[in-house]
């Protein structure tokens, strides 16, 4: 902070206010003077779609660099520089290996692990998975992050049967060892609060939700107080921040004001956006607070979960995704999938934009990050689960190149491009589920 004291402002610095702990973002401050800048953490991200995609419209042709983008990627055009797609990547075990029925139910729980799921409905069938290459990830990155992961959903869970009876499968693709599957949260309350606090008792929540206080007037005295004692630069940076922290907050706000209160406070906090897209921003928006201030360095979410029966009028498809998944080769059911599968990549692009466009040390959250996109299916008429549509975004601090579409060997373990993930943020892994080793990135050759 002092050039001649060559004091700094410790990287943990938080403002506290009652129920609240706001953690900072990387201030020129935290780096002592006279040193080199300090190195921007790593960070990884998992983004979970349902139900495959129309091949025609996702798979872009040709390879290396000069891939011709396809409909389906469109959205994300202006990022093509920073991200890589990945063709004939597949999780074979996912297949049923004649344990009848569960195609979505083992779609989604070997999307990060690589195992095959059983089916529970048979007699003696043990439930056994294994840790999902987040929650690997995140005993690593999550030492010094005060939330090792978190783990997020834009679809309410199933609580009907799933195609064999174990809906938890569809509604996480987090899990911490074989037996202990993570929770996905919806509400973003329980997000918010678990980033900053929880603001107190059922009566002291009660009173915030009846009022038009913010969790920052809590804090800012302390406010005032660090902003003095900063930088010209550091002090912009900190009210740019804080005002990012108050405007989610109110957004969670306005959505808690729109849903009637209850004669007794329910266990998770109401709230959730009348819209879907609403509700995904405002997730996203919380996911760049909390790699932005370092709560957390691991993060997953379900954009689309396996049986969904969201529709999509705001974009012209009235009709279930899961129902219109199947859609036997008919033209306009197939059209109105690809409209879906569009819809979640310009959802997808606005929080990439936000994080290529949000500073991190010598670069932007982007280019410290690596945020995997993809499903469980390739065909989701079919339930195959091979070419499975695979994204991913961000160069992990110069680990990957990108701007890149790779076509493999049929069938290549898409497992294999999980444990590069993880050992490129310093997690080296001999086997995760049926990988056969790192995937190669010839950049060359391609």
């Amino acid at each position: 902070m002092n050039f001649v004291t060559k004091k700094s402002l410790d990287r943990r610095t938080a403002l506290k206010g009652l129920g609240a702990a706001i953690a900072l973002p990387m201030l020129d401050a935290m780096v002592p003077s006279l040193s080199a800048q300090t190195k921007a953490p790593q960070r990884l991200g998992f983004a979970y779609g349902a139900h495959g995609i129309i091949y025609a419209d996702w798979k872009p042709r040709g390879v290396g660099r000069k891939y011709e983008i396809s409909p389906n990627l469109k959205p994300l055009e202006g990022l093509r520089d920073h991200f890589n797609v990945f063709s004939n990547l597949s999780h074979l075990e996912a297949d049923t290996k004649g344990d009848g029925s569960g195609d979505h139910n083992r779609a989604s729980a070997a999307w990060l692990t690589g195992v095959h799921a059983y089916d529970r409905t048979r007699p003696g069938a043990e439930i056994r998975l294994a840790a999902s290459a987040d929650q690997i990830a995140a005993r690593h990155l999550g030492k010094d992050t005060p939330v090792p992961s978190i783990e997020m959903t834009l679809d309410a869970a199933s609580q009907g049967a799933c195609d064999s009876g174990d809906c938890f499968y569809v509604n996480t693709v987090s899990w911490r060892s074989e037996t202990s599957p993570n929770t996905a949260e919806i509400h973003p309350r329980v997000i918010f609060e678990r980033m900053f606090g929880d603001g107190g008792n059922v009566t002291q929540r009660r009173a915030r939700m009846r009022t038009e206080g913010s969790l920052l007037d809590s804090v800012l005295e302390e406010t005032g107080q660090l902003s003095a004692k900063l930088g010209q630069a550091d002090a912009s940076k900190l009210d740019e921040y804080l005002d990012s922290v108050r405007e989610v907050e109110q957004r969670i706000q306005r959505a808690e004001a729109n849903v009637q209160e209850s004669l007794e406070l329910p266990d998770r906090p109401i709230g959730i956006p009348g819209s879907f897209e609403e509700h995904a921003k405002l997730m996203f928006d919380l996911q760049v607070m909390a790699f932005r201030s370092d709560i957390t360095r691991v993060f997953s979410i379900i954009i689309a979960r396996d049986l969904s029966s969201r529709s999509y009028p705001n974009i012209g498809v009235p009709g279930a995704h899961h129902g219109i998944s199947h859609h036997r080769e008919d033209a306009g059911l197939m059209a109105q999938k690809s409209k879906i599968d569009t819809y979640h990549m310009k959802i997808l692009s606005y929080f990439l934009e936000k994080m290529r466009d949000t500073p991190d040390g010598d670069g932007s959250l982007l280019d410290h990050s690596a945020i995997l996109y993809g499903s469980g299916m390739g065909d989701g008429n079919l339930h195959r689960h091979s070419d499975l549509p695979c994204l991913l975004a961000g160069n992990l601090g110069g680990k990957f190149k990108t701007g890149y579409h790779f076509d493999y060997a049929k069938d290549t373990p898409m497992a294999n491009l999980l444990v590069t993930m993880l050992d490129s943020v310093g997690v080296p892994i001999a086997k995760l589920g049926d990988s056969t080793g790192q995937l190669l990135l010839d950049y060359n050759r391609v």
